[in-house]
């Protein structure tokens, strides 16, 4: 986008012809998630795709005299993808440049000719951050500003989805929401795509640079809710440093796994999947199984105690009311689960700091329409009753670490928000008051964070479904402007437990992807 004067740009080009095939494209290995990358346009400086397991970080160097009118030159780490799909990542060209339209982005491309359609989100030298296409092979690009699409300034997160025939371009500065700056939907584009990062450098004589980090593709579902049609997506399990924002991958699943907790000497994650629960240790490996005896139906709802000895789970009794959620207690490192409650349905969500209670949001009786919020001793007598909404949700309570407040989300103003009250139920206060549903406020073990999970406007305030664009939302436990930490493709599962190390410095959590 944006070249220098047409006619200079055709002096340039001039001894250079269109390719017609993509004969002559030099392919290399599989570079990280991408299967391939190679140069196309065949450019005068040969370019590069480099890949850091340590850090998930991709490094990508190239020429080419452009991405733009008739047909490109640059570098191109990309795969072959069929059907839906969302491209998310951190971008950074690196050093001063040669040319402030140096480009660097996402590119979802018909073919390996040089003059193949495609659609591109594109982050230049100078930070034009913009969506720009070729409609059909061999034609002249479109400047978008000629369309009046929007046109953001030196954005970080670059996202382009393919939803159908039609292609979505959102950014965000680090710690902003993804806000929609271009949108087409007449690009000639087969079913199957490359689709890919890309760089070139606006200049046939020069190399650059750019890096990618947080690099994310994620094949997504028609109808996330009909999972009989569409199938269950693989899930990834993945660790955030909150300082920096940077994720890391540690274990990958064709199937469901979800809700990690931290276990208490740091060495290990806990998720439940089919069922059980497992452990694996924080860099990765095998999982394994944790003995839960008779309770072996289990759910999302597993919370470690405050001393690290104890684990609260939530199994379904067949044949129960509601679906027979039930509460148990057991050792941390397994054994026989001793019984909380017997009433269902019943879903742990927090202990006390005390080791003396557990708290969970249940469904009284069985066929209400409201679900709220409970107390139970674990040395028996009757639950304590701590919400009284008649119609409803009221979920996720947690207790502070300093015992001081239960933290929850609710539906009482009208969305879901976060809340908090008093152990006793006394004293509620709201908490966030935006236009997202906020769902699974989780409080860091030094009490001075908050993480939750928000769930677009499109999805009803009652509901946390599987397979939605989520994001991870950090604030201070008092209140405040949340700020985006992670964005992603997930929901239900995705940190319904809490998800804290126990030196408040990383996140654990899960995200989907076919």
């Amino acid at each position: 986008m944006r070249g220098p004067l047409l006619a200079s740009v055709l002096l340039a080009m001039s001894p250079v012809l269109p390719c017609t095939i993509a004969e002559g494209v030099a392919q290399s290995p599989a570079v990280g998630d991408f299967q391939q990358h190679a140069d196309i346009g065949n450019p005068k400086v040969k370019g590069s795709a480099a890949f850091d397991a340590s850090t998930q970080r991709y490094t990508l160097t190239g020429g080419g005299y452009n991405v733009w009118f008739n047909r490109d030159e640059f570098h191109y780490a990309y795969s072959r993808l069929k059907g839906d799909f969302i491209l998310t990542a951190n971008v950074k060209l690196m050093g001063a440049g040669k040319d402030p339209h140096r480009k660097i982005g996402w590119m979802v491309r018909a073919g390996e000719q040089d003059d193949a359609a495609h659609v591109s989100a594109v982050v230049h030298g100078d930070g034009l951050t913009v969506l720009q296409w070729r409609r059909l092979r061999g034609a002249w690009m479109r400047d978008p500003q000629d369309e009046l699409f929007a046109v953001k300034k030196g954005a970080q997160i670059v996202q382009l989805e393919r939803s159908g025939s039609t292609f979505i371009m959102r950014t965000a500065n680090p710690g902003e929401p993804l806000q929609e700056v271009g949108r087409t939907d007449v690009v000639d584009m087969p079913a199957e795509a490359l689709a890919g990062l890309f760089l070139t450098s606006h200049n046939a004589d020069v190399p650059e640079e750019g890096v990618a980090w947080n690099v994310r593709i994620e094949r997504t579902v028609p109808d996330p809710y009909n999972q009989a049609r569409d199938g269950i997506l693989g899930s990834r399990l993945e660790l955030l440093n909150i300082a920096d924002g940077t994720r890391r991958i540690i274990h990958t699943d064709t199937g469901r796994f979800e809700a990690p907790n931290w276990m208490p000497d740091g060495s290990r994650l806990l998720f439940n999947q089919g069922g059980a629960i497992y452990t694996i240790p924080v860099d990765g490996g095998t999982p394994e199984k944790l003995n839960t005896g008779v309770a072996n139906h289990n759910n999302n709802d597993h919370v470690i105690s405050f001393d690290g000895k104890r684990l609260g789970i939530s199994s379904q009794r067949n044949g129960m009311p509601g679906g027979g959620s039930t509460v148990y207690v057991l050792p941390i490192g397994g054994g026989e689960p001793t019984l909380v409650t017997d009433s269902t349905p019943s879903y742990l969500h927090g202990w006390s700091p005390d080791g003396k209670d557990v708290v969970y949001t249940a469904q009284r009786p069985s066929r209400s329409p409201a679900f709220n919020l409970y107390r139970q001793s674990l040395r028996g007598g009757p639950e304590t009753r701590l919400t009284f909404n008649t119609s409803g949700l009221a979920d996720g309570p947690e207790y502070s670490p300093d015992g001081r407040y239960i933290y929850y989300c609710s539906t009482e103003s009208g969305t879901m928000q976060v809340w908090r009250m008093k152990p006793d139920g006394s004293g509620t206060e709201q908490l966030t008051f935006d236009e997202y549903n906020n769902w699974f406020p989780h409080i860091s073990p030094d009490g001075k964070w908050m993480v939750m999970i928000s769930f677009p406007t499109t999805v009803a305030p009652g509901d946390h479904p599987f397979y939605q664009r989520v994001m991870l939302r950090l604030m201070p436990v008092s209140g405040g402007a949340p700020r985006v930490i992670a964005y992603l493709y997930g929901g239900q599962g995705t940190i319904n437990t809490p998800s804290w190390s126990r030196d408040s410095k990383q996140l654990a959590f899960v995200s989907n992807s076919r």
